[in-house]
This record gives structure tokens, sequence and C-alpha cells, in this order.
């Protein structure tokens, strides 16, 4: 390696970062690659960390009347509730122009440098912005710290005249020292046109030594995209990798795994996009086995061709910025130990909106939260990056979601693939199982994709429930020999939840997870191909799980439920109403009214019934439609279910905790991500799928 004090001038310097602005739907994302300028609001807790520390009453005021009064305070929020993007014009994918007399700033989320990220992941010691600008006016260059703090770096005076282009033209450039960035921090420049004067950046950059580079000259990725019934999205995705020339010199192949009846290749455009792709595209047909399944058959096939340096993960309903994927491979490059290189999520209906820059493991829970307690739905167009101190910090996370997510092939061949366990918890258990063999995982800023959010969806009302409950204790005991008591709390009070809103169906769901986990791994990977069917129709068995189309499919509810967002309480009253219902429920006496079942209390909405009991305190049946307000359920109090099903999960909870060790060890010795192990399913599923198609020829 190059000493790191070596000369700038006789360096060689790789662009890493290309800064680039939106083409398609700009009105919608705009926010996350340039807003005009405002002077940043320095908050107090910026200037003194220690004001955190003290707690606020507010009585009760709820949740969504807080952030109304925060967001409505905002430093540089416009008239129409969202940050300004007045002063510039976007001309090309690679160009902007800023009007005369205004600023804009590009401290924003794709188009910030995450300098931090890079000092504390790889080896490079300065950076270099260059670009090229035409006009008249400065361009200013800046960093933060992890405070959120911001400091000018320099200022380049643009004074573009003369009669040709090239005198017009200008070629600037500057290098920014990787200092005060242990915490985080990042480099983004503004740019100011004259009074007089519009003034053009193009093609600007950000540039690293290329002598700080670890991964060997030409790398190369192959994409893993599992896809089951969504033949539109998954085109669409296509098509964009094969429009992303930049990408395309670095790509290897797409396998395209469709495991679906509603295929890919019968779409009318397949055809044009792969010819276009040629051999950059593997499309793969098999059965459905869950997103476990595709993504490893993906990885499977990367590992077995042996060319490819990474594997990228990619959902196929996912919108992508291909400069994205460009960043993740380039900071793959620099990385001094292979690393896992995940993406975040912005909504896909909020385009704006980041899910979550980073989560971990609550090892006591067994289940996920926001790194550094950020929390999640973070929306740029109301509190852009400059405004955000605390999206300044370096967050470290556990993993990353399979929303998008590079992995090396080198940790492939050491750790293996996916759990074979279908869907849920796959990609929460390989960044663990990776973490412990030394391979971390980093959600980089300026790399994410779009993808559909969560609160369309609650796993309680689906078959999801199932892979849920049983894939997150499989990845405790895959990664945890000693058993916890914290095992039984976590299921009791899941099951309590459910029974109170009357989801018996997924209480059912749950305890048919532990009595599959107590099977053992070959079972796991017996009953992969048909869990999902099976599962689907032990739901079906309870009346929560009958929905229709109507309110009308059913009779008129006595009254109008009053919201529990409406009546707030604080967490001592909600724990005491909840251990009272849950008394109630379990008194052998306690039984439904008389006429229950003939007319439901109330209607509730999804959005009421996911997450609280509230909804169901003294009621004891309701119409409750569906999380994607499609349909309708009726939903009825059954108590001796409730005892029943509640006295079933601790006994099997107990049971799971008791056999912890030996269900352990037996898991663990089993091998269920390895090569080898993936290579036996996907043969026995080929034989299946070979005989299907035999038997349907002999019908015919």
């Amino acid at each position: 390696m190059a000493d790191s004090k070596s000369d700038s001038a006789s360096r060689i310097w790789e662009t890493v970062v290309r800064i680039v602005y939106p083409t398609r739907d700009a009105d919608l994302t705009m926010p996350l690659y340039a807003i005009d300028w405002t002077p940043q609001h320095l908050s107090e807790t910026m200037l003194d960390s220690r004001i955190d520390m003290k707690t606020l009453e507010f009585g009760q005021m709820n949740e969504s009347k807080f952030q109304h009064l925060v967001r409505g305070s905002v430093t540089g929020v416009g008239a129409s509730g969202g940050v300004r993007t007045d002063s510039f014009t976007v001309t090309s994918r690679d160009e902007i122009r800023v009007t005369a007399g205004q600023r804009t700033s590009l401290c924003t989320f794709f188009n910030a440098f995450p300098a931090s990220y890079w000092r504390r992941w790889t080896r490079v010691d300065s950076v270099r912005f260059v670009a090229t600008a035409s006009g008249t006016g400065r361009v200013l260059l800046y960093r933060s710290n992890g405070r959120g703090l911001s400091f000018p770096v320099a200022t380049i005076t643009v004074e573009g005249s003369g009669s040709t282009k090239a005198a017009r033209n200008r070629t600037i450039a500057a290098e920014v020292p990787m200092t005060d960035l242990m915490d985080g921090g990042y480099f983004w420049f503004d740019a100011e046109a004259s009074s007089a004067n519009d003034l053009t950046i193009t093609h600007a950059a950000w540039q690293v030594p290329q002598d700080r580079r670890v991964a060997d000259a030409n790398t190369t990725l192959s994409i893993a995209i599992a896809t089951f019934n969504r033949p539109s999205y998954c085109l669409n995705q296509l098509v964009a990798m094969s429009e992303a020339t930049e990408l395309r010199k670095r790509l290897d192949t797409i396998y395209c795994t469709d495991q679906g009846n509603d295929l890919v290749q019968n779409q009318t455009g397949f055809p044009a996009v792969a010819k276009e792709l040629g051999p950059q595209l593997t499309y793969i047909r098999q059965r459905n086995l869950g997103g476990s399944g595709g993504f490893s058959r993906g990885m499977f096939e990367t590992v077995e061709a042996g060319k490819s340096t990474y594997c990228l993960l990619l959902d196929d309903d996912a919108i992508s910025e291909p400069e994205a994927i460009l960043r993740a491979l380039q900071f793959s490059d620099y990385t001094v130990r292979p690393t896992l290189v995940g993406g975040g999520m912005l909504h896909l209906d909020n385009r704006t909106v980041l899910y979550s820059q980073g989560e971990r493991v609550d090892w006591y829970r067994m289940w996920m939260v926001p790194s550094r307690g950020m929390g999640y739905n973070h929306d740029f167009s109301v509190e852009p990056l400059r405004d955000a101190p605390e999206r300044h910090q370096r967050v470290d996370e556990d993993f990353n979601g399979w929303w998008m997510c590079m992995i090396p092939v080198a940790v492939l061949k050491k750790i293996g693939l996916s759990l074979p366990v279908f869907i849920k918890f796959d990609d929460i258990e390989y960044g663990l199982r990776a973490k412990r063999a030394g391979f971390p995982t980093v959600c980089l800023p300026g790399v994410a994709v779009w993808h559909q959010a969560w609160h369309g969806k609650d796993n309680a009302r689906t078959w999801e429930e199932y892979f849920t409950n049983r894939n997150r204790w499989i990845a405790a005991l895959m990664l945890k020999p000693e058993p916890s008591r914290r095992v039984i709390f976590e299921n009791l009070y899941s099951d309590a939840s459910l029974g109170l809103r009357f989801i018996y169906s997924a209480m059912a769901l749950r305890h048919q997870a532990l009595r599959d986990i107590l099977r053992g791994p070959q079972y796991i990977v017996d009953c992969l191909p048909t869990k999902l069917g099976e599962m689907r129709e032990l739901r079906g068995q309870f009346t929560d799980a009958q929905a229709k189309p109507s309110f009308d499919d059913f009779p008129e509810p006595d009254h109008e439920l009053v919201s529990p967002r409406y009546r707030p309480q604080g967490a001592k009253a909600r724990r005491k109403g909840g251990i009272r219902q849950i008394v109630r429920s379990l008194m052998p006496g306690r039984r439904a009214r008389v006429g229950a079942n003939a007319k439901p209390d109330v209607a509730i909405t999804a959005q009421d019934t996911a997450w609280t009991w509230l909804a169901f305190a003294g009621i004891d049946s309701a119409l409750v439609t569906t999380p994607d307000g499609n349909s309708v359920a009726w939903f009825k109090r059954d108590n001796p279910r409730f005892r029943k099903s509640m006295w079933e999960g601790y006994r099997l909870a107990s049971e799971l905790v008791r056999n912890w060790k030996r269900l352990s060890a037996e898991y663990r010795a089993y091998d269920l991500p390895s090569i080898e192990t993936w290579r036996r399913i996907f043969a026995v599923d080929k034989a299946a799928a070979a005989a299907e198609q035999g038997g349907d020829s002999l019908k015919k």
C-alpha cells in the first residue's frame, strides 16, 4: 500500500460516487437528490447533548399531534409542507443548472458523500471532489461531523467566459482529508449562481485514491432476483438493469428465479429485454420455495459459475436507483475485509420516506429495533439531511433487509446461503451469522431502493405469522446455544396480544410453528415446498380468516367505535388494562354475551387492530377490515378457545426451552444453510417438478 501522505498529484483517483439526478418521477423524488439552500437550523441538542438526558411530560398529547407540532416548526419547510426545489433545473442525469441569484444544496440522501462510513470501513485517507462548471458563481464544499454540525471546506469561484466551449466549461477540483469522522459525518457541495448568470454543474463526482483499493481490479457482480407472481414488477426491474450502461460494464449475469405460475417470460416486453441483456440474463424456473429459496438459488448459481466477486440480492418489486448498485460495488472494493453492503428501503408510495438506515437485533426478544434508537420512516421532504443532525451519525447494523443487499462471494463460500425457511427472518439470521464469522454489514447512505412499505401489512392477519414465529426461534437456536426464559414470556405475550384481538388463527399458526421446530432440522428442510399450503389450510378454518368483500355481507354493527388513537393512555394504564382483559378472558365463567354471534358490536379499522387490544376492550365481536383495505372479516370472542390456546402456547414454549441445548446442537450440526444442503434441495425440487410434468403429459 502507498503511504497515506503520498503526493496528491501523483495519485490515481477512482470515482466511487457520481452525483446524479432523477430523470423519472422527479416530482416525487427530487428532495432526495437536490434542494434549495436555506440557513442550517442549529438545535440546542446539537450544541449541548446533555439536554437529551432530561425527560418531558406531555400529558394527553398523542404521537400524531406531537409530530405535527414538530414538523410545523421545522426551519426550511415551504408553504406546501415540504422542502423547496425551485432554485435549479435538472437538465440531464448528471447535470444541474442553478438559476441566477439562487443557491442549491446537495446535502441530500443520494448526493451527500457518506464520508464517515468510508473512514470506518476502508483505508481511504482523502477524498477528491471533481466537476465541470460553466456560467458564473461559486461551488462551496462542506463537511459535517457526527453531531450534525457543518463546516466550510473550500470555495471555488467559477467565472466561465470566452467564445469556445472549452473556455466556458471549466474543470474544478478540491481534496478533502478524512478527519473528524469517527462518529459520523458527510461531505457535500452547494452551488450558488451569480446574480447575473446561471451556473451549470456537470459530471460532479467524489473520488478516492486507487492505491487504497483492497479488492483486485475488474471485480464484477451477479444479481439474484426472486419473483413470485409479480411479473410486471419484475420485468420493470429487468428493464431498469438493461438501461444502466455503467452498471452493465460490471455485471456478469442476473439470475431471475421465477417461482410463480404467472410468469415473467410471458410478459409482452420480456423477449425484448432478454435480447438486450443477452448472456447477462439467466432465467430460472423452480417451484415456490419462498424468498429464501429464490434468493438462495441466485446465490447458489453465482457460486457455481465462479465468475463474480459479489452477489446482489434484489427484490423483484423494488424500484432501483441503478447508481446505488454501483456505489455499493465501489464501496465493497475498498473495505478492509469482506463486507455485506446493504441499501436503505425508501417507501414506494411516499418516495422521500426512508424506512430505516439500519437495524439491530434485541437478543432478549429476538426481534429487530432501529439502530441508535433513531426510529423508522424519516421523511427527507419534511426534514432534509442537513437539518436532521441525528442522521449524520455513523450507524452500525446487525443486518440489512434483502430488498437490496450485496454479499461477497467469499462470504457465501465461507458461511453458506440462506436458511431454508421459505420467508421471514432469513435476512436477519444471515446478517447475524455473517457478523459472528467476522463479516460486518454496512447499510451505506446513498444506496437504496424504493419498496412497498409495511403499513399495508399485518403478519397476524396472514399465513406469514407461522413463518415469522418459527424462523425467529430457529435463528435463535442457530445463534444462541444457551436457552433463555424470555422465550416463554415472548410467546405468551404475543399469544395474549392476538387472543385479546380475537385473532385465534394466528395463535394456531404460532403454536404449529413451535411444534415444527421441535421436530428438528430435517423436517424443516423436508416441508419447505409444502408448508405454505398447509398453513393456508389451517388458517382458513378460523372465522377471523374468512374475509368477504363488503360490509353488506354481514349484519349491521350496533354502534361506531371511538378509536383508541383519540383517547390515548399512558403506558401504566395500558399495562393495567391489558392485564385486566387477560384475566377476564381467562376466567372459566367468562363467555361472549348472548347474541354476539348474531350481530357484531362494532366495526374496527385495520389500523386500530394492528397492534393493540384497546379497540376490543369490552366488546364480543367486531367487523374488521383487512390491512389491504379490500375486504372485511367478522372477529368473534371465544374465551374457551383463548384459555386453551394460552395453555398450549405455554406448554410448547416451555418444551422448547427445556430442549433448547439439544435442539440448538442438532440445528447447528445439520448445517441448514450450507451450499450442499441447498444442492440437495434443488435436486429434489427439480426431480419433483419433472415428475409433475411427466404426470401431466401422461394425463394428456
